[in-house]
């Protein structure tokens, strides 16, 4: 009597005893290894002739409230700054899928600026909306360029970054988005002419003409001057979004002397009362921009201007604990990772938000603030094996922080 024939892969020719699985198809097998293999072959084809036509038709485009509702669940509050993000991004896309289209109408992209001081969430929402994107996203900071040829590095290394995260794939790229943080680092520093260029300031900004209007940039792999011999990558920045955001600290009083301006007259007394003098930051203007130093150029190319409100106490209070990734959240989630279950007295939480708010730290300095009261349990617990639960109580955490002293923040 004949043995019993023993299945193999149709590829491989490896028998099901040597594969974890063998999925069996009309006349044949095909193994797990094979079939991942099979997967990656396909995702490189698709990549490599830039059909994309089989792979978008099957996703579903996000429409702007549901961008919105994405970024409510991690960032408190900024309605009006979402809301032009989320736009800015649907319309991306939807020039991205008109593109293939053969209608002489052309959209033209929509780059945008956000302006709030410190802490408010502007990156934050940058790094969200990176989560939902299916287009290579990169954030990049503005601080760090000057001009050709000077210490620092050059325009053209923000595109080295997102060939990167495309995979140096140069046709993903070009459909990319890049937020540039910290975009009034490059403000003209002056506008008395003087024999000293300035290499940080206006120069960058000349050089980022070209790159937010759409053109075809010549881009180094590898960065710009620690390889001068390598091969150059040319990438169109037409299909490009561009998202700015800066702090512009000070251009209140640009904005407050353009105000001033228009209460003259009889009716000086009720105009002044129609401004809230704490957040003059929704009255910006692209001519404030103008006055705190980007040139016209450059705010002409930035169609889109919107603010991020100064955050009160409630919104301090919410951005605590409420977020997906808030700050506390992650605390519970460190010492769970212990096998310590960490809680707070609900009074812990109002004193962290009132030091936040005498400090005029922003969000940003909620962090700083749990973190001098947390460091001495982490440091601690970990070498606790017994100690299964942990809470933070109120009188502890006003100790931690005078024991830190950290009214040296409030010169900050």
């Amino acid at each position: 009597m004949a043995g019993k024939v023993k299945r193999k892969c149709s590829f491989c020719g490896r028998t099901d005893g040597e594969v974890a699985l063998l999925i069996s198809g009309m006349d044949g097998y095909i193994c797990n290894e094979c079939a991942e293999q099979a997967v990656e072959i396909t995702k490189e084809f698709l990549r490599s002739t830039g059909n994309k036509k089989n792979a978008d038709t099957g996703k579903k485009l996000p429409k702007p409230k549901e961008i919105k509702a994405f970024l409510d669940q991690y960032v408190i509050g900024q309605d009006d700054a979402k809301r032009f993000l989320a736009v800015s991004v649907y319309n991306h896309y939807k020039r991205l899928r008109q593109a293939e289209s053969a209608d002489e109408v052309e959209i033209e992209k929509s780059n945008i600026i956000m302006v709030g001081s410190t802490g408010t969430g502007k990156t934050l929402l940058a790094r969200t909306i990176a989560k939902l994107l299916d287009v290579p996203f990169t954030i990049v900071d503005a601080t760090v360029l000057t001009e050709a040829g000077y210490v620092g590095e050059d325009i053209e290394s923000i595109l080295t970054r997102l060939l990167q995260v495309a995979d140096y794939n140069v046709e993903e790229a070009e459909k990319g988005i890049v937020f540039i943080d910290e975009i009034d680092k490059i403000a003209r520093k002056s506008d008395n002419p003087s024999i000293t260029r300035d290499v940080s300031g206006e120069g960058v900004q000349q050089g980022l003409l070209k790159l937010l209007e759409g053109s075809v940039v010549n881009v180094p792999p590898q960065g710009g001057r620690k390889h001068p011999d390598q091969k150059m990558i040319p990438v169109n920045t037409k299909n490009i979004l561009f998202i700015c955001g800066g702090a512009f600290d000070g251009i209140e009083k640009k904005i407050a002397q353009r105000l001033n301006t228009h209460v003259v007259g009889y009716n000086a007394v009720g105009n002044i009362q129609k401004i809230d003098k704490n957040n003059m930051m929704q009255y910006i203007a692209p001519q404030d921009l103008k006055a705190f130093g980007l040139i016209p150029e450059i705010i002409g190319r930035l169609p889109v201007l919107t603010y991020l409100n100064p955050l009160d106490r409630d919104a301090l209070r919410s951005i605590l604990t409420e977020p997906k990734n808030s700050i506390i959240k992650q605390y519970v989630k460190l010492f769970e990772m212990d096998k310590v279950a960490l809680t707070f007295q609900s009074e812990v939480f109002e004193f962290i938000v009132d030091k936040a708010v005498e400090y005029k730290l922003g969000a940003r300095g909620l962090r700083s603030i749990v973190e001098t009261i947390m460091m001495d349990v982490m440091f601690e617990l970990p070498s606790s094996a017994d100690k299964k639960e942990y809470e933070v109580t109120l009188d502890y955490a006003k100790m931690q922080l005078e024991k830190a002293n950290l009214s040296r923040l409030q010169s900050v």
